[in-house]
């Protein structure tokens, strides 16, 4: 009885711990999205910043309560935006502090002109030209120091009402935009910047390449897999070959006609079974096709090679599949096959499980690419896979261009922010293209001019979005250039 609740137990433990990685995984693919990770950094820093400046403002009555509303308001422009406009700290810090010292300026100003009266706020009188002046001297002196913030004239109208401690006001606004300038700063260069170092798992593995060796472009297929591995210190590639059953039955009918005619003294002593003999020089034979095939990736890639040979018994994809978790591969890039117009079972085996896929097409011949372009439909997790392919395979004298096509003009400006955050984390320069043509008609004419096209397998749409719009790679039949289908695993 209780070695079954034991084992009980066990199961559920099991199954929280699927459930946990499985979140934890689903946290992370959402993280990738960029806007995301902004919206998520807002709601843990800017609270957090705000509540740490009211702990030291409640310990220090020199720091004014009325700092906060235009402290808050910069803070969130500053993590909501990063790359924006806004997004400087010298700016963030030089402009609440101008406003603060224009307010002060107004003030000293107006009662050396001699000028009193103004409009009762509680109990302050703000004087109507105070107000006017200040935010003159705010707009005047951040213009000319480009330091225009929005916020330099909430500061600026708010030091109107700290009554004698003004020039309180002023230094508390200096230091509080410093502690929160720096923080963001940290937060920007050590995190936010490097976030595909952090949050792409492609960038940190897919570093072990599987390469089944199959069909005419196997070559060119296995020296694309060499080129994606080399980009990382750690990374190998392992090539499979899979033996067939009518391989194998025909070197075992060869061998039997070889002793029907002429049987030698081992067949005599029946030390050779026929079945095994055919086995071992079908598989020395892929063997030494394999190691030829390593030897010139090692030769032309320098990176390292190790060669499988397996049964192709039963579905292929599950040999591929089973091979690359034994051999700790984190991605399989495969030629490219399709069946009566659609991917072969082969293929969409492959496709449907939770390991990284690129599917090869080569139609050029080539092993080495220089110029790619990248079609992007939408952002997330998939589409920062296929920037790092690409940016891999074109090396840093090669060019990659990021493209993806809009139905109307007003969709323009979302379009280009859209790429500018996918390729801002990466290093290396990427041109980015907004068209509104159809993605078809897009390729179609730039391809050619590119040696190699990554586009998405759209394994992560419905099957009724992709009834409705069929994957971009299908519409690729006709383009004379290399194409590569990228699926992103669980």
């Amino acid at each position: 009885m209780l070695s079954g609740l034991r084992a009980r137990l066990q199961r559920l433990l099991a199954r929280v711990r699927r459930v946990e990685r499985r979140e934890l995984r689903d946290f992370r693919r959402w993280l990738e999205h960029t806007n995301n990770l902004l919206h998520l950094s807002v709601l843990v820093f800017v609270p957090l910043l705000i509540a740490l400046v009211t702990y030291v403002s409640n310990a220090s009555p020199a720091l004014s309560f009325l700092l906060f509303p235009p402290l808050a308001s910069g803070t969130y422009t500053l993590f909501s935006d990063p790359e924006g406009k806004y997004a400087s700290p010298p700016k963030f810090v030089g402009g609440m502090t101008v406003g603060a010292v224009c307010g002060f300026l107004a003030i000293e100003l107006s009662g050396v002109a001699g000028v009193n009266g103004g409009t009762a706020i509680g109990i302050q009188s703000v004087s109507a030209l105070d107000a006017g002046l200040s935010i003159f001297l705010t707009g005047a002196v951040t213009w000319t120091l480009d330091l225009e913030e929005p916020t330099a004239f909430s500061t600026a109208l708010l030091t109107l009402l700290t009554g004698g401690s003004r020039g309180e006001y002023v230094l508390s606004v200096m230091l509080s935009t410093a502690f929160v300038a720096t923080a963001f700063y940290a937060w920007r260069e050590l995190f936010y910047d490097r976030r595909a170092e952090y949050l792409y798992r492609t960038t940190q593995g897919d570093d072990h390449v599987l390469v089944p060796v199959r069909g005419d472009t196997a070559d060119e297929t296995a020296m694309f897999g060499a080129r994606i591995a080399a980009a990382h210190d750690a990374g190998k590639v392992v090539l499979l070959d899979l033996v067939s059953e009518s391989e194998i039955a025909e070197a075992e009918a060869g061998i039997r006609r070889d002793e029907d005619d002429g049987p030698g003294p081992e067949a005599d002593a029946g030390e050779t079974d026929p079945t095994t003999e055919a086995e071992e020089q079908v598989a020395g034979q892929a063997a030494m096709r394999l190691e030829r095939l390593a030897g010139r990736i090692q030769t032309r890639v320098g990176v390292p090679c190790e060669v499988v040979v397996a049964s192709g018994s039963g579905s292929p994809a599950n040999v591929v599949l089973r091979t690359a978790q034994e051999a700790n591969c984190d991605l399989v890039v495969t030629p490219y096959e399709e069946r009566h117009g659609s991917l072969s079972p082969f293929v969409k085996s492959l496709f449907d499980d939770p390991i990284d896929v690129v599917a090869f097409r080569s139609v050029s011949g080539r092993t080495r690419w220089r110029r790619v372009l990248v079609a992007v439909a939408r952002p997330g997790d998939n589409a920062h896979a296929m920037l790092d392919f690409a940016q891999r395979v074109s090396r840093a004298t090669g060019t990659v261009s990021v493209c993806t096509c809009i139905d109307s003009e007003s969709h323009r400006r979302r379009a280009e922010s859209m790429l500018v955050n996918l390729v801002e984390p990466f290093d290396g320069t990427f041109e980015t293209r907004v068209s509104r043509d159809s993605i078809q008609g897009f390729l179609s004419a730039n391809a050619p001019s590119h040696d190699l096209v990554v586009v998405g397998a759209s394994t992560d749409r419905t099957a009724a979005s992709r009834f409705l719009a069929p994957p971009t790679f299908e519409k690729l039949r006709d383009v004379d250039c290399d194409v590569a289908i990228v699926h992103r695993g669980g």
